[in-house]
């Protein structure tokens, strides 16, 4: 896969753009959640909808919802950062031992809309655009093992969901939207493999600016209000297929190819009393099904190739708990907590330096308060605390040997402001 030099040496529509600034997201490259209500109570949303971006998470939310708009800001503050340990490059060779700040760009505003309507006693519809996903990096300095310029990565993903959701009878709500999705992605500082013996397209490796790519798929969902206490529901995901990276086919595997994977989740909400309900979920998101996403870094196939290197994620789960209080009838409070599996094995830490998705528990807070006319505004702030993986002789003999250690914590901060026709 890597080789070390001897020396160092389509318009796409503005809302598109500013809706997909997304950067990390934490569960992996996935959001903890979708709107200000669901992110602070740990981004539970399966069974207990709150605004009409349930389409996000299960359509079937729609009905439940009422007739509604809903948009929202976030400022999203990730920290990330890589050192590098008991590399041994020839002499002549820089040392590139010591630690290396991603935090070029530091501040990310996220927006997301959403609108929901009745149009009887069985049926809603609704559409939600929101920033599915996506990962940067931007290293202040190059990374010599990895090019001669500063290295970084930015993906974004945004999607536009429309949806229907279907009252069956007293008890069950079906849902099905589409995800018609958009991203983009620009990768930094990887004139190393850049070259013949690296990839079967040197030219497209690396700081060839943004490429775009499109795609579509579809979530179905189902929610079951068991009785006035406990509700229960399901949602799946299909795998997102999209159009492949064309200024990156000589990086990424497949000729580019960056499908966004399938993922499903249930999730249950118990009233237990009549201020406090506690809510659950669980997600399983199959990165594993994405070989630019899924090969090893240490596949010795050439960069674009069908088993060409890629990040070594595998499939998480992730464990969602929160809670929402009726203060008042004017204040609600949430609290909650996220847990994502680690996406990659330590011995995956080289590559990842570009994506240090390591940060797994999430610490989230919310409220909203109600205003007049039925309008009401809502904030949630997210922590996800510190969490560092060492890698153990990551780095491959032929560049040096030695460690890539990640880190990364994350704050984030949202507002949202809702209208209910009542």
């Amino acid at each position: 896969m890597f080789k070390f030099p001897r020396k160092w040496a389509s318009p796409v529509p503005l809302v598109f753009v500013l809706m997909a600034q997304f950067a990390f997201a934490t569960d992996g490259y996935f959001a903890t959640g979708y709107g200000a209500k669901q992110q602070g109570k740990g981004g539970v949303g399966v069974a207990a909808p709150g605004d009409s971006l349930a389409a996000a998470t299960n359509p079937a939310g729609l009905w439940l919802v009422g007739d509604r708009f809903d948009v929202g800001m976030t400022l999203f503050r990730p920290n990330r950062s890589a050192t590098i340990v008991g590399n041994q490059l020839p002499p002549g060779y820089p040392d590139v031992n010591g630690s290396y700040d991603a935090n070029r760009v530091t501040n990310f505003f996220i927006p997301e809309l959403g609108y929901s309507q009745q149009f009887n006693s069985k049926l809603a519809w609704g559409v939600a655009i929101y920033g599915n996903g996506g990962m940067n990096s931007s290293y202040k300095d190059p990374i010599f093992l990895l090019g001669t310029t500063r290295g970084g990565v930015d993906l974004d993903q945004l999607f536009l969901t429309p949806a229907i959701a279907y009252k069956l009878g007293p008890h069950n709500t079906i849902g099905v939207a589409a995800n018609i999705a958009y991203q983009r992605v620009s990768v930094e500082g990887l004139q190393n493999f850049a070259t013949a013996n690296s990839s079967n397209d040197p030219t497209h490796v690396t700081n060839t600016g943004y490429s775009n790519s499109y795609g579509a798929g579809v979530r179905v969902g189902w929610i079951s209000e068991i009785n006035p206490a406990l509700s229960i529901g399901a949602t799946y995901q299909s795998r997102t297929f999209t159009s492949a990276f064309d200024r990156y086919k000589g990086l990424f595997a497949e000729g580019g190819k960056f499908d966004i994977p399938a993922n499903f989740a249930g999730g249950a909400a118990l009233k237990v009393g009549p201020k406090v309900t506690v809510l659950f979920d669980y997600e399983r998101i199959q990165y594993s099904q994405v070989k630019s996403i899924a090969n090893s870094d240490a596949n010795q196939a050439l960069l674009g190739s069908s088993d060409g290197p890629g990040f070594g994620w595998h499939s998480i789960n992730v464990i969602k708990a929160g809670a929402e209080y009726k203060a008042t009838p004017e204040l609600t409070l949430r609290g909650g907590y996220n847990h994502a599996g680690l996406p990659f094995d330590s011995t995956q830490t080289f590559f990842n330096v570009l994506a240090p998705a390591v940060t797994q528990d999430h610490l989230h807070v919310g409220a909203t308060w109600a205003l007049k006319s039925g309008k009401e505004i809502s904030f949630a702030y997210v922590h996800a605390f510190n969490s560092t993986v060492k890698g153990p002789n990551s780095i491959p003999p032929t560049a040096g040997g030695g460690d890539a250690n990640l880190s990364m914590y994350q704050n984030s901060f949202q507002i949202s402001l809702g209208w209910l026709k009542k």
